[in-house]
């Protein structure tokens, strides 16, 4: 076997190896088994909070005890795959071999990744908002550019995707839109996206082909769940309704049915006009705001509240997390943990898996890098 397949088949032996230390796998099987016994019994759903719980907990125990079964004997397939292809000078089913052993290199790095997502609403699915920074269309084209990378890496993962709010452009793009992302670990994943992003690009809009540089901010926080109680006063709400935005047609209502709540005491404003029925974008939106106020409250334990606050507050130079550069030569660079790739339309197609597990890894194990930025 050649030395760099022998090396990958050692990383992806020692990634396996923490996965189930992570698990502590005997205990881990145990669970497991408490848990199916637990989903077998009839009166379970007699409560249903209680009930959904040991489910969530049920599906990613079996996820994660089935995936590092499945990778250890996917590993021993490939490597006795590469002995017989070796044996009988077969270079095609060496390849095939190989091909295999690096998949599974990777995806064991994933997964090992994925153990850094313990944090207390990691698991839940998560919404993204978009909102364009000054410059006008420009800007707005960027922010449209944004929420289509996002929704794209939701389903490169199979996550759903629901588009809740979107607030049109005058010219193109888009002033603002709410996504809302279900999946496994959706929040945990995309938690390090908060914050402002930077383009670099010759203007489309621009008849003398000039560079610009626009900005757009992107804020996410978890879906709460009914098991976390959040108390907003309606005292401290102001309400109101409008009629929502769309391309044209029978998709634009002709009713006021588009909701918009801001909670006065914290500035935080949601809108959601997913629905024909102001009831149904009532209900979303409050969701929504008991979930960033839940956010809101998350972050404080946080040591890097105050920097995530101002990347909030001013979508502008000195504040992006990362810049994305088009023109004149191609590069994506993350300025807090120096995570960079040469490819921006992969990246602008939702391959953002790099940036967020240097992030999270960072999160987890410190040591802020001195990164500077792209021009």
């Amino acid at each position: 076997m050649r030395a760099e397949i022998q090396h990958l088949v050692e990383e992806t032996k020692q990634s396996v190896g923490l996965l189930r230390r992570h698990l502590d796998w005997d205990t881990a099987q145990r669970r497991l088994a408490e848990l199916n016994a637990q989903a077998e019994d009839p009166n379970l759903w007699n409560d249903a909070d209680a009930a959904q719980k040991i489910m969530r907990e049920r599906t990613s125990l079996e996820d994660q005890i089935s995936a590092v079964k499945r990778l250890e004997q996917d590993l021993e397939d490939a490597i006795t795959l590469i002995e017989l292809g070796e044996a009988e000078e077969d270079e095609a089913t060496i390849q095939e071999g190989e091909s295999t052993i690096r998949s599974l290199q990777a995806e064991a790095a994933r997964r090992q990744v994925e153990t850094l997502l313990s944090g207390e609403a990691d698991a839940n699915d998560t919404y993204v908002e978009v909102h364009s920074g000054a410059g006008g269309t420009e800007s707005q084209d960027w922010a449209n550019m944004l929420q289509r990378m996002y929704a794209r890496w939701a389903e490169r993962r199979k996550y759903k995707v629901e588009l809740l709010e979107i607030t049109d452009g005058e010219e193109a793009g888009i002033k603002s839109a709410t996504l809302l992302i279900k999946g496994l670990n959706a929040y945990g994943w995309l938690k390090t996206e908060s914050g402002v992003h930077r383009l670099v690009r010759i203007s489309p809009y621009d008849s003398n082909a000039r560079r610009h540089t626009s900005f757009a901010s992107v804020w996410v926080y978890p879906v709460v769940d009914d098991r976390i109680n959040i108390e907003i006063k309606e005292s401290d709400c102001r309400i109101d309704t409008f009629r929502s935005s769309g391309a044209g047609g029978q998709h634009v209502n002709t009713t006021d049915s588009a909701v918009r709540i801001t909670h006065i005491p914290s500035g935080i404003v949601v809108a959601c006009q997913q629905e024909r029925s102001q009831h149904k974008n009532r209900a979303t939106a409050w969701n929504m705001l008991r979930a960033r106020l839940y956010e809101a409250e998350l972050k404080k334990r946080e040591e890097k509240a105050s920097a995530e606050a101002a990347a909030k507050t001013d979508i502008g130079w000195g504040h992006q997390i990362r810049s994305y550069v088009l023109q004149p030569y191609q590069m994506v660079k993350d300025l807090r943990t120096g995570a960079q790739s040469t490819s921006p339309q992969d990246v602008l197609d939702g391959d953002l898996d790099p940036f967020m597990e240097a992030s999270l890894a960072q999160r987890v194990y410190g040591g802020e890098a001195e990164v500077e930025d792209i021009d």
